[in-house]
């Protein structure tokens, strides 16, 4: 039964790569030939061929891409680090200090109200050109996604067994350790699956802003230029860097919460 199941999902597998694979060749195809035949003006769209060339000279060739890369991850992670250390160890006060959390919540309540994008040029102002801008709107939007789903995950967990776990004699720092963190956990990483995509949405979008180095100064260089080819060929990996995070903290989140 269990190599008939493999079986099944190998081949489902397969179906799903061809199907796929047909419909992008398709697609493709039909957009080249329409930038050939002069259906739509590739100095606006581009075209497969075009896009191809780019990534092959820049990808391949040249490792331009990959040094500017190389700064939008740079960004992307320290915003998400900073941004979830800070949210968790706030979530985890305001829990154990309800009256805190009331006191504090309209202030935070009217930053998160902000537009951070419309922000960005203050954040320029204050940290410059570099990453640390960057990291900065980055941190601002991860913080208070993964702040509220701290919040809620702590405080949904079952109270049957948080009063049961008191009654046994448990110390505090049992409590959280062992019942309060891992009932949070589901909850909590939700939150830093969606403050990982937004980390990097907040690094790509500082970087079109205003930025010495990252793709999303690179997008904005080639836009400025009309080098379609070569901003569709930045939004291709971006599109798949965006994929590869959500593939990977799914794969994590998976692993960490295989007890359950």
């Amino acid at each position: 039964m269990t190599s008939k199941t493999k079986r099944s999902d190998g081949t489902t597998i397969l179906t799903d790569i061809v199907q796929h694979g047909s419909m992008l060749a398709i697609l493709l195809g039909l957009w080249e030939y329409a930038a050939r035949s002069g259906w739509v003006d590739a100095t606006f769209v581009g075209q497969p061929t075009g896009i191809a060339q780019f990534l092959w000279s820049n990808v391949v060739v040249s490792s331009k891409l990959w040094i500017e890369l190389g700064w939008t991850l740079w960004g992307t992670f320290a915003s998400f680090v900073l941004g979830s250390i800070a949210a968790l160890l706030t979530g985890l006060l305001f829990v154990s200090m309800p009256r805190l959390e009331r006191f504090v919540d309209p202030y935070l309540s009217a930053i998160n109200a902000m537009p951070r994008i419309a922000l960005a040029p203050l954040f320029i102002l204050w940290f410059g050109l570099g990453v640390s801008s960057k990291i900065a709107i980055g941190f601002s939007l991860v913080f208070f996604i993964v702040l509220s789903s701290t919040v809620a995950g702590m405080r949904g967990l079952n109270q049957d067994h948080l009063i049961l776990t008191r009654t046994l004699g448990a110390r505090p720092s049992q409590m959280f350790f062992l019942v309060t963190l891992p009932g949070a956990v589901p909850v909590i990483f939700s939150g830093l699956r969606l403050g990982m995509i937004y980390a990097m949405l907040g690094v790509v979008g500082g970087e079109i802003i205003a930025a010495e180095h990252g793709l999303g100064q690179t997008l904005a260089y080639l836009g400025s230029t009309f080098n379609m080819n070569g901003v569709m060929g930045v939004l291709l990996i971006l599109s798949l860097l965006g994929m590869g995070v959500i593939w990977l903290m799914t794969a994590l989140e998976r692993r960490l919460l295989r007890w359950q």
